[in-house]
Order: C-alpha cells, then structure tokens, then sequence
C-alpha cells in the first residue's frame, strides 16, 4: 500500500497556522505539497475540516476541492479559482461559498485537518456540492492507503483578541 502524504511549507503538522492564512489578516490559503500519489488513482480531492465547531456535533468546512488531477503535486499559497489545476472544481464550503475561507474561530484553539484523498474516478454531475454530498459521491472510490493519518496536515488557530470582525459566523 502506498503512504500518501501532506505537508504545508507554511505551517509544521500541529503547529500555528499563520495569521496572514485567516480572518484576522490576508485569508490567504497556505501553500500545500504532497506525496505518494498512487498510479493507479484518477482524481483527489481536498477537504480542509474544522472539528472543533462552535456548535456542538457539526464539523466547519472552510474549503473544499475535487477532482484535482492526479499528476497535481501540490497547491500555491494565495490560489485563485483561475490557478487552479485544470479541471479542478470546487465545493461549497461553511461560509457558503467556493474557495478557501481560512481560519476564524469564535472561541478557543481550534484544529484544521488538511484531508487529501486519493480516488479511483473522476467525480460527475456534482455542481458546487456541500462536504456531505462531495462525501456520499466519494463513497467506495478511495483508494486505501498505508495510514490515512498521513494524509492530514493538523493546524492550530486561535482568534486575535483584538480583532473586530464584522458579523462573525458562529463555527
């Protein structure tokens, strides 16, 4: 089985997430690498998921991308929908747009799970999908690899104190 694995040039797996990556400066997406992409695959897709909500039992979604190709090696820091890899579309996310909406918790340190997934199609038919339908459409199409916790770069975000953000979404 092959080791798929995710790392971020701006931030260290469990380390701070920059704060030029979230609400309370640039929202910037950080640039993203990874390895072990199996031959065998034909699309991936990445989820960046926030389990540590405001709200109890749901999961913040702040980005979303699918059927990204397979030859794709990594994401640029600050991409816009025009850098993305040809044929890569995008999910609805949390803030109930398309693109990457970064960090901006309420209260507390929260973690973001960069998710990739390695899968035997290209996904059809989905136009802009929340995490839930972009997930059923997954299901039986991921491939299995060696630990999928090698997939997930962790990063940590705590809101800045003195930052004023107007209409807050609860998360």
């Amino acid at each position: 089985m092959t080791v798929l694995t995710t790392t971020s040039p701006s931030f260290s797996n469990n380390g701070t997430i920059p704060a030029h990556h979230t609400c309370d400066h640039k929202d910037i997406s950080p640039a993203l690498t990874w390895t072990g992409i199996p031959e065998s695959i034909k699309s991936l897709v990445f989820i960046i998921d926030d389990p540590d909500p405001a709200a109890p039992k749901m999961t913040w979604v702040p980005c979303m991308l699918y059927n990204i190709p397979p030859n794709t090696f990594g994401l640029a820091e600050d991409i816009t929908e025009n850098d993305l890899p040809i044929k890569t579309l995008q999910g609805l996310n949390d803030w109930q747009r398309t693109g990457y909406g970064g960090p901006c918790p309420p209260i507390g340190n929260h973690r973001y799970f960069h998710k990739l997934y390695a899968l035997s199609n290209v996904l059809q038919g989905l136009q802009q999908p929340t995490k839930t339908i972009l997930k059923k459409a997954m299901h039986g199409h991921i491939l299995p690899m060696l630990n999928s916790l090698d997939a997930t770069s962790v990063g940590f975000n705590q809101l800045d104190p003195n930052h004023n953000v107007q209409n807050p979404k609860i998360h």
